[in-house]
């Protein structure tokens, strides 16, 4: 297998990809608009949601791309050999185009020719859908893989657990899928049958790559019925890949982390991999800098608070500040780090390097915050703990005290007392924030939900007005004003902005009055597709992401929004009805939140 370079790497995808015909497009945003479910984009796919639905995709039905993703429940497993929060995913997508005959030679010559990858033919496993009462055995796959020139004995099926990419929800596009994998250990790959995939000793297989054919649509009463359009999309994790290509033991031991460990070297005069400990503590400072870089910097980026993304952004700091001084990081080291992540990016995220001074002032500013109740809320940690034996249990009244006293969050008590051999009360916690919250009339949603939550009719109006309100804030408030977020359901519209304080009386009053005038002259709604540089031009407010070239959605209300967006619309400002702000709540630091409704 060639050694390649996180560059390199990405590159290669990229352009085997383009060669087959499809339309190179850039990275969306960490903030998902259109999936109510997740707090951050977790998979390539995300962003494609609608167009994997059947909406048209402005660059076409072949795509590919890198996604930056972030998935958070596996935190507590930072700090071992192949967790990360953040990563990158290559991906490709046929939206209705081509299909298993075209994508599965494609993945066996990326994966095989001296000219990509160069991984031997033997050393390559795969599995695929093995069949049940609702779908056939995908034979087809396993067919066109073993024509390709994968061994008979190393193509294996594994039921709808291991190779079934199932519907978002409870119904939707869903279908078979097949993974390939690297061979580590060929004596105990020889003594399995074709259906013992599952029974493989650890470490006999290592996935580097998934295919996934959505074909069928699982209706409302849990039949499985052919799909329309027949959607591909793969997905092949960055630095997992590297490492195996690499020959190494740890993603954090590619090219991806080499500058970053020399800076923590140089600052603490320690030596990445001296002890378990050590390591542990490297890594977790790692990965947690490196994806709070990409949170702070995004193009829609967030900055640490006690609610929503905010939280797990202050999780993940707080975290990289506790283990850092474990190796005896210094006070203020964090955007140091930072910095070498920004320098490794750059060129291909090119919004870390625009946003640099503010990654470095936010991590600066959380690390600050901490680092003055560290040592006190560890020495209070100690004492609590010194008091129970071990399995003993920390009661959630304390737990909520180190969190208000000290800025513990409970996953960082709850790390600390495993350490132990202690558990924390984690609903007595929960009970306890809970009537800090009635007696402060805090409130919090414990749910956060970015873009629309379904297409449903008033759901739509509601996106529509969304677009209106964006606009007014900008007449009424700021020009600079950007949104930051957005959860629209059909009851009512979520809306957050970069804005210094809460509006006044007069200025709702007038950002509904404006709203409600172009509701009142029934103005169109016209979409129109045009390149980025085109919208620039005419004035279209978008967060251009992509590069210059690249064909977008634009949707204009006369003069008066003008906007990039891919959800669905109202055919008019008519629909919509009368348009009124509920409510205004903090978010953040320099960030805002409009609730508003539509009266009929």
């Amino acid at each position: 297998m060639k050694k390649l370079t996180s560059e390199t790497l990405r590159n290669m995808y990229l352009d085997f990809f383009a060669s087959k015909g499809h339309k190179i497009i850039p990275s969306a945003s960490l903030i998902p608009e259109n999936d109510p479910t997740v707090l951050f984009t977790t998979a390539g796919m995300h962003p494609l949601v609608p167009y994997l639905l059947g909406e048209k995709h402005p660059a076409g039905n072949r795509l590919t791309d890198v996604q930056k993703c972030v998935r958070t429940g596996d935190i507590d497993e930072v700090g071992d050999s192949s967790h990360c929060t953040f990563f990158e995913m290559l991906g490709n997508w046929s939206l209705g185009d081509y299909f298993k005959a075209e994508m599965i030679p494609w993945s066996f010559e990326f994966l095989t020719s001296e000219k990509y990858l160069g991984i031997p033919v033997e050393d390559i496993a795969v599995t695929c859908f093995a069949g049940d009462n609702d779908c056939p055995k995908d034979e087809e796959s396993a067919k066109l893989w073993e024509k390709c020139g994968i061994l008979p004995q190393n193509i294996y099926f594994l039921s709808k657990s291991g190779n079934w990419w199932g519907p978002a929800g409870a119904t939707g596009p869903c279908g078979p899928d097949t993974e390939m994998h690297i061979i580590r250990n060929k004596a105990a790959a020889a003594k399995l049958g074709r259906y013992d995939f599952e029974k493989a000793p650890a470490g006999t297989f290592l996935e580097i790559w998934n295919d996934v054919f959505m074909q069928y649509n699982k209706n409302a009463e849990g039949a499985y019925e052919p799909l329309k359009q027949r959607n591909v999309d793969t997905g092949m994790g960055l630095e997992r890949t590297l490492c195996i290509l690499n020959g190494k033991n740890s993603v954090y031991e590619t090219d991806i982390f080499e500058k970053a460990i020399e800076k923590i070297e140089s600052l603490t005069g320690v030596k990445y991999g001296q002890s378990e400990d050590i390591t542990k503590a490297f890594r977790v400072v790692l990965d947690h800098v490196r994806t709070a870089t990409f949170m702070i910097g995004d193009t829609k980026g967030i900055a640490p608070s006690n609610t929503d993304q905010g939280y797990i952004l202050r999780r993940i700091i707080r975290r990289a500040v506790r283990y850092g001084r474990n190796i005896g990081l210094p006070q203020g080291a964090l955007k140091d780090v930072a910095q070498t992540v920004i320098d490794k990016y750059k060129g291909v995220y090119p919004e870390l390097l625009q946003n640099s001074a503010r990654v470095c002032e936010e991590l600066e500013k959380e690390e600050n915050k901490f680092s003055k109740t560290l040592q006190q809320g560890i020495r209070e940690f100690e004492k609590v703990a010194g008091a129970l034996s071990a399995g003993g249990i920390i009661d959630g009244v304390t737990a909520f005290h180190l969190y208000d006293t000290y800025g513990f969050p409970v996953e960082i008590t709850g790390e600390m007392a495993r350490e132990k051999g202690l558990t924390v009360d984690v609903k007595g916690y929960e009970a306890a924030f809970a009537e800090h919250q009635a007696k402060s009339r805090a409130g919090s949603e414990q749910k956060f939900a970015c873009g629309l939550a379904d297409h449903k009719e008033e759901t739509t109006k509601l996106h529509t007005a969304t677009h209106l309100l964006h606009a007014a804030l900008k007449k009424v408030c700021s020009p600079d004003i950007m949104q930051k977020g957005s959860n629209i359901t059909e009851e009512r519209l979520r809306f957050d902005f970069n804005f210094s304080r809460k509006l006044t009386p007069e200025e709702v009053a007038e950002v509904e009055r404006l709203i409600n005038e172009q509701i009142s002259l029934n103005v169109p709604v016209e979409m129109k597709e045009m390149t980025l540089d085109e919208a620039r031009e005419q004035g279209f407010t978008g967060l251009f992401e992509s590069k210059y070239g690249e064909k977008v959605k634009t949707y204009s209300i006369g003069e008066f929004s003008k906007e990039i967006c891919g959800g669905p619309h109202a055919a008019s400002t008519g629909e919509l009805g009368v348009f009124k702000i509920a409510k205004q709540e903090n978010v953040s630091a320099g960030v805002k939140r409009i609730k508003a409704i539509l009266v009929k």
